[in-house]
């Protein structure tokens, strides 16, 4: 078995974002970090919106991300800590879009290791060195400089290690151009570790230390270290040194220390200022513990300075300090607003604020205001004895409220964290949907994720009739909108003006007693009407020039564009004409006789500064294609003959840019649709007219219609069949994808005040005007809000429905709520109303200690996009695993039955009690009707329905129930599995068992005696997190570490173990390695690089091969593809092994060990990389594609007919 691995939906969750001018310009773009992939992202500062330039994977693990500038410089670099042990500088080259590797410094091994740096970046405020560090020991320092031809340089790095220190966090010291100093939080361990009593580990400090880089001496010095507060996390650069020329300080310099409760300022030998994080005045919140900040970001305008912290409710703290040059009066804090907990905080200077979330969506914000003329209580440390110094502080508190001083901007979804899925056709399309349960907290939802363009609608109104066709013209070749909207229909023409409102017109020129064949805007200031009898040129003083067709016959295709009309007439004759320079259309005195009927034609526009488009594509009823020149000296001879396996019914020709083809000008498509719905693709040679690189698609049932339309600037194709698709440009690479809307019957660009970048379609007797506003996300998203963190969730069988289970920890459910609401009225106490009522989404749930759960199960209608019914689980339960069952003692019924536990505590995981909750399904799904409560001695993670019975895994034993009248009713079990159980999976009486630490174990249950038998195992240990059965005999999992592998058990032990009706055999058999008698063999293995937390066998394309898709815990989705051919291993196995030598890692990681992290990589190929060859500079594919025996464009073929042929993608 070989697999192809292949990611649908890359990582959406952001672990650091970094802010900068990346492309030189005055705009300031953002660089985001998704753990294994880099990405730029331009807001624009008019309208709001982000943008995603660029994104590039990194085939390793993003551990830091930092920008810089050089003294005077206006670009800023990116420097990338990674996994691969090195250091990487890299450019933003705009004009190739492309990052750019300057610098790739070696320091030590590959992994992410304690004493490895990497961890920690820090660059000094000026430019001029920076700071790599570990979690342990090892410290390196770089100076950054440049040469005479201003390119940017490094040194060799100099150490600054200290051994038995645990580093917190590393900041650049702002000290304007003295030597570049780095502040460091440090714990000393060593004493701890030689004193078993734990005396010293109690006393034990946490130093603030500066070191020094002398530029002069090329070395660095430990230049000051003083103890500070032992719970201190987090440390902020605070602007200092001297403005040269009013010798004025931007700043007092030193750092803030962010502490658990309070935040410090501090620098070398001066006074400290110590101030309250102020906490929220909730009544019901219940947490012993201090505030942490989680997130910070300082910024920088003229004259004045601020922080703004965000604590781990999401509350930002705008932080300021007064100061007199180096001297501090103060340091203040006042409560500024409320968003989702960020990974990172970036202020732009266009006034914007991005918060990457740490979970969930990622949000832009604007500033309406600095918070500076509000009524909130701001704490300053001058109001404290000894500048807050002095123990003990007194405790700050603030009233949250919503947003005043941000106002939402734009929102980028995110699937991060993808809890559970499950992939099936609900909606009965072409292609399955994918059902995500994501996000974390109030913020969770359920996701329907379906293959296609989002559109977004901006008019809909009927017609008086059906048309047949639809277009969009303008009055003059300058105008920037289109003037006229005209429909075609059976029997005539309707014209409508665009303006304030659209009406019809009827003195235009056009004859409106016939339909339509095409309309032209043609020349600088005339428009072109072809109908079936003739054509009409009108000219901009509404003089009508007309040309009719011979006697007897009829026009039955044309196509045009600015200066050229062809004609095809019944008599299966050509007639072209041409635009002189005057304005008048001259008929090229020739007609051209093809011998069989035209069905379609296509030219391409008027290339810039040309007189014409050399070459026209007519399709035929003989199924042929033929491509034919206009060209002055060789007009209306054939050039090039495609033959055809169904007759045409659209062709268009369109130049469109695709960098895999070429990457310096736009390449030349021939679209010729087919009547049988399939599309195909040739790409016409500019110089000779030949045809070549043919690929073919199939679209739907209806014979394909191709239309030349201008989407987001650039010229794309849209197709319709039974689906509509969209053929486009995104990225420089080109992309085909459905657009999620009704099937248009036609369709044409339209731009107008109210929609300048929109396409107008007709679908029935309905016209619509609609734009595609995001090309980039491929994955339309439809989401229901849930109340609490999804566990997991489940399918009715017959239903189109969900049931989802959700619970939170360390939150008050609603019980708690009213119970302590009731005894807070009881006491007399006033309870603040409103601040109860935030809502949850923004402000979260009221908070409480370890050990408080709140839970709850939810139905999901996904197609009408609701949730039906919700139950609020009691007794601080909590739910961990559902299953929906029959039981053979209630025939006709169906049963859901949700695993909880009360009181559970989390690390070491224990519990007062398990429960089974058994629920009657009632009213087609949507009702549940409690039955009974079944109590158990663990917590049930796994739950399976199985011939007419309920398996679970409760905690490490296996056990199986039948239905009782007031329980379930155990009815056998099995105590041999090693931690705990977390998956099941059935075919037939084999249960595939995942254990949480110690891999995947085959049972089967035999009937006649009641036993439930383990009889194979895995040689190695691993953490399950998801599994699925690929065949009886294998099963395809996924683990905690990012690793995928794929087991098999031997056919011959599967035989006989099947044939063994008692299981006698099996129990007789000795154990191999303290385990089953049997193992399994490992037939593929790679790592994924994300947490995998669901696994499915499906067919994702109609008539398509099986393929395992799985979702990542960051909201990726991906698939392996099983490969079919020995020759296709090879062709692939041998591309990969190229592109790992033409195509570093940006990081400088190693792939095949980037691949096989924790095992070597086995029998499965790197598909993402593969694909990059697509971006290769066109020698490099050249020659690769010699060493392979093909052409560059059949290896192109091939992986694009691996992923759509399988995908859909």
């Amino acid at each position: 078995m070989h697999l192809y691995n292949l990611t649908l939906q890359p990582p959406t969750a952001v672990t650091q974002a970094i802010v900068g001018n990346f492309s030189g310009v005055r705009a300031q773009e953002i660089i985001v970090s998704r753990g294994t992939r880099l990405e730029l992202l331009k807001p624009d500062p008019n309208t709001g919106k982000v943008s995603t330039i660029l994104t590039h994977d990194v085939f390793g693990t993003i551990r830091s991300l930092v920008a810089f500038r050089l003294t005077g410089g206006t670009k800023d670099y990116a420097i990338v800590g990674s996994d691969s042990g090195r250091l990487v500088i890299l450019e933003y080259d705009p004009k190739a879009n492309a990052f750019v590797k300057l610098h790739q410094e070696t320091y030590g091994k590959s992994g992410v290791r304690r004493i490895v740096p990497g961890q920690y970046l820090a660059v000094d405020p000026k430019g001029r060195s920076v700071m790599i560090a570990a979690m342990e020991k090892a410290k390196l320092v770089y100076i950054l400089n440049r040469d005479a031809a201003a390119n940017l340089t490094i040194s060799s790095p100099l150490e600054a290690h200290k051994n038995h220190a645990i580093i917190h966090h590393i900041v650049g010291v702002d000290v304007g151009f003295e030597n570049p100093l780095f502040a460091a939080l440090e714990v000393d361990y060593s004493e701890s570790d030689q004193d078993p009593t734990g005396a010293a580990f109690e006393k034990a400090e946490k130093m603030l230390t500066y070191y020094e880089l002398d530029l002069g001496l090329n070395h660095v010095v430990r230049k000051w270290s003083e103890p500070t507060d032992k719970r201190a996390s987090m440390l902020l650069q605070v602007p200092g040194g001297q403005t040269s020329s009013e010798g004025k300080h931007d700043g007092p310099s030193g750092v803030l220390i962010c502490c658990e409760g309070y935040i410090i300022w501090r620098h070398m030998d001066t006074e400290q200022h110590r101030i309250p994080i102020p906490r929220r005045r909730h009544p019901l919140d219940e947490r012993s513990r201090e505030v942490i900040i989680v997130a910070a970001v300082m910024h920088k305008m003229k004259g004045a300075f601020f922080f703004l912290l965000q604590s781990e409710d999401g509350d930002l703290f705008k932080v300021t300090i007064d100061h007199e040059d180096e001297d501090v009066k103060a340091l203040k804090i006042k409560y500024f607003d409320t968003v989702p907990v960020a990974s990172s905080l970036c202020i732009l200077k266009s006034g914007f604020l991005f918060v990457a979330s740490e979970f969930g969506n990622h949000y832009l914000y604007q500033f309406q205001k600095l918070g500076d003329d509000d009524d909130e209580i701001e704490y300053s440390s001058a109001s404290y004895p000894e500048n807050g110094m002095a123990n003990p502080l007194p405790q700050a508190y603030f009233r949250p409220r919503a947003l005043e001083n941000l106002v939402l901007a734009d929102e980028l979804n995110s699937l991060d964290p993808i809890v559970d899925a499950k992939v099936t056709n609900l909606l009965n399309t072409d292609t399955p949907q994918i059902f995500a349960v994501c996000g974390r907290g109030a913020r969770s939802s359920f996701r329907m994720l379906r293959h296609g363009l989002d559109v977004e609608e901006t008019v809909s109104s009927e017609l008086p009739g059906i048309p047949n066709a639809v277009w969009t013209v303008k009055l003059k070749a300058e105008d920037q909108y289109d003037a006229y909207i005209v429909l075609s229909f059976i029997n005539g023409t309707l014209v409508l003006s665009i303006g304030e409102t659209i009406e019809e017109v009827s003195d235009t020129g056009f004859l409106s007693s016939s339909p339509t064949i095409a309309v032209q805007q043609i020349g600088e200031d005339s428009l072109l009407q072809v109908y079936p009898h003739g054509i009409r040129h009108v000219l901009a003083d509404r003089r009508v020039n007309e040309w009719r067709c011979p006697q007897h016959t009829t026009i039955v295709a044309a196509t045009t564009n600015t200066r050229q009309v062809v004609i095809a007439l019944s008599s299966a004759q050509l007639v072209y004409f041409e635009l002189d320079l005057e304005g008048q259309l001259n008929e090229y005195q020739d007609r051209k006789a093809l011998g069989s009927g035209v069905l379609a034609m296509s030219i391409a526009e008027v290339p810039e500064g040309r007189q014409r488009t050399p070459y026209l594509a007519v399709g035929c009823e003989d199924q042929t294609v033929r491509i034919i020149s206009l060209d002055p000296d060789t007009t209306l001879e054939n050039i090039s003959l495609q033959a055809l396996t169904a007759p045409p019914s659209s062709i268009c020709i369109a130049e469109i840019m695709d960098a895999s083809i070429d990457k310096n000008q736009l390449t030349m498509f021939v679209n010729i649709g087919l009547q049988n719905g399939v599309l195909l693709r040739t790409v016409l040679d500019p110089v000779n007219g030949q045809l070549t690189d043919t690929r073919t698609r199939f679209l739907g049932s209806r014979p394909v219609r191709l239309i030349r339309v201008n989407v987001h600037g650039s010229p794309s194709i849209l197709a319709l069949s039974s689906r509509s698709w969209l053929n486009y440009t995104y990225q420089n690479l080109l992309h085909f994808t459905p657009l999620i809307f009704d099937p248009l019957e036609y369709a044409w660009s339209f731009s107008a005040e109210l929609c300048p970048d929109g396409l107008i379609g007709i679908s029935g007797n309905v016209l619509r005007i609609f734009q595609v506003p995001n090309l980039g996300q491929k994955l339309k998203q439809d989401v229901i809000p849930l109340s609490y963190t999804p566990r997991k969730m489940l399918q009715h069988p017959t239903e189109r429905l969900f049931y989802v289970i959700e619970s939170d920890h360390r939150v008050l459910s609603p019980e708690a709520v009213d119970t302590k609401l009731q005894k807070l009225k009881g006491t007399g106490q006033r309870v603040d109303q409103e601040v109860i009522d935030l809502p949850p989404e923004i402000f979260g749930r009221p908070r409480a200690d370890a050990g408080a759960w709140a839970s709850c199960i939810q139905v999901i209608d996904p197609v009408n996009v609701r949730s039906v019914l919700e139950i609020t689980l009691d007794n601080n339960e909590a739910a961990f695993s559902l299953a929906v069952t029959t039981f053979t003692s209630r025939p006709g019924e169906l049963f859901l039955v949700i695993g909880t536990a009360q009181d559970v505590i989390v690390a070491p995981r224990s519990c007062k009690s398990g429960f089974l909750r058994t629920y009657k399904i009632s009213e087609n799904g949507t009702g549940l009707e409690f039955l009974h409560k079944t109590e158990l001695d663990d917590v049930p993670l796994a739950l399976l329905a199985f011939q007419g019975r309920l398996v679970g895994g409760v905690g490490k034993a296996l056990r199986m129930f039948d239905i009782g009248k007031k329980r379930l009713l155990r009815k056998c079990e099995n105590k041999s599995f090693a931690t705990a159980i977390v998956t099941l999976t059935t075919q037939g009486s084999r249960i595939i068992v995942g254990d949480m630490a110690e891999s995947i174990y085959y049972a089967t249950y035999k009937p006649p005696e009641n036993r439930l038998l383990v009889f194979a195992d895995d040689s190695q240990p691993r953490w399950i997190t998801a599994s699925t059965m690929v065949d009886y005999d294998t099963v395809c999992a996924g683990d905690r570490f990012g690793n995928v592998f794929v087991n098999r058990l031997a056919a011959k032990v599967s035989e006989q173990v099947d044939e063994d009706p008692t299981g006698a055999g099996i129990l007789h058999e000795k154990g191999l390695f303290m385990g089953a008698p049997h193992k399994t063999d490992m037939l593929c293995h790679y790592y994924v690089g994300d947490i995998v937390t669901s696994m499915h066998k499906v067919s994702l394309v109609a008539g398509g091969r099986d393929i395992v898709l799985y979702t990542g815990l960051h909201g990726s989705i991906g698939v392996l593809i099983p490969f079919v051919s020995k020759e296709d291993v090879d062709f692939i196995r041998t591309l990969e092994q190229h592109m790992r030598t033409e195509a570093p890692s940006l990081v400088g990681r190693d792939h095949l060990a980037y691949r096989g992290y924790y095992v070597p990589v086995k029998a499965v190929v790197d598909g993402d990389l593969c694909e990059l060859f697509s971006l290769l500079p066109t020698q490099k594919q050249q020659s690769i594609a010699a060493e392979l025996d093909r052409t560059y464009s059949e290896v192109l073929k091939k992986l694009e007919q691996m992923r759509v042929t399988t995908t859909g993608f």
